[in-house]
């Protein structure tokens, strides 16, 4: 492989709605950037996109087809499809290295590289997740309002998980997937709020065959009708571990130390997204590529002055 000539401005790694916003931002600041996604987005299983304004309801795939749409007007942003393998530092410079076997130089690097799930084994979750079963009430929650919900799974904030989706549904039973870590005041709460507590382990999740959650079975035989169900973890976890392999450190969520604008203690490294917040939403994603996007060009300003 033949080491790059060429010294860009920007390599962002990864083109969601964060990477995408960034490279917006910086292809108008007149900035030469380079684009690296893969094309293995963490919403693949989704269906519709919610709560960007002018775009509530979308598919996801479109919206990022709008975005690199967008984006070849501006002929220094450059859109590759491909999947970085290493990034190494020298000399106040980062060198990028591909699965294609192609390399790229640049002066800075943004990860918006996301997470991706690792969700749990119970049998038939595949068939609905995305369509019936989701993580996020914000992103698809009004599309369930009323109806006969549940909340799958447990953890140390699972009163919390209850309480968001109660909002949205009074209809509403809890399966924890084993003992759940609630204390007696909480248990009861549940109880003046007519909302059923099942610990026996998940058995399956029946569905239609279009996705549509029907019956979630317990590991006793119990089948309990259910239209829709959120989960409290959907095992998300880093999509790549090269920040932390040049030395940024992970804290105890799971996500990526920065400071502020998604700058990390290394110059010219920045993290943004759900990298840097677990979740953040589309339109929490695109206002930190804009930020970033901004602050990048601010530094690149200063530094060539």
């Amino acid at each position: 492989m033949s080491s790059p000539s060429v010294t860009n401005d920007v390599v962002i790694v990864g083109g969601g709605p964060a990477g995408l916003s960034a490279a917006l931002v910086l292809g108008r600041s007149l900035r030469s950037v380079v684009v690296i996604d893969e094309g293995k987005p963490r919403n693949a299983s989704a269906r519709r996109s919610h709560g960007y304004l002018t775009r509530d309801g979308i598919e996801p795939e479109t919206l990022r087809m709008l975005a690199r749409e967008e984006l070849r007007r501006y002929e220094t942003v450059d859109l590759r499809h491909d999947t970085v393998v290493e990034v190494s530092l020298t000399e106040g410079r980062f060198l990028t290295s591909m699965a294609s076997g192609s390399s790229v130089i640049s002066r800075v690097i943004v990860f918006a590289s996301g997470m991706k799930e690792q969700l749990p084994s119970w049998h038939g979750l595949s068939d609905v997740y995305g369509r019936s079963v989701f993580p996020c009430p914000y992103c698809d929650g009004w599309e369930l309002r009323g109806k006969p919900l549940a909340v799958l799974g447990g953890g140390a904030h699972l009163l919390s998980h209850i309480k968001l989706i109660h909002h949205w549904s009074r209809d509403l039973v809890v399966c924890s997937d084993g003992p759940a870590e609630l204390k007696r005041e909480e248990r009861e709460q549940l109880v003046q709020r007519d909302v059923a507590l099942y610990e026996q382990p998940i058995a399956r999740l029946e569905s239609s065959a279009d996705g549509q959650l029907t019956h979630i079975v317990l590991a006793d035989g119990m089948r309990i009708a259910r239209s829709g169900a959120f989960l409290t973890n959907s095992g998300a976890h880093q999509a790549t571990d090269i920040p932390r392999q040049l030395g940024i450190p992970l804290d105890e969520t799971g996500v990526y130390k920065t400071h502020s604008h998604g700058l990390t203690r290394i110059p010219g490294l920045y993290i943004i997204g759900d990298a840097k917040q677990s979740f953040s939403g589309l339109t929490g994603a695109a206002s930190e590529g804009y930020e970033a996007g901004v602050a990048i060009n601010r530094a690149l300003v200063e530094e060539d002055w």
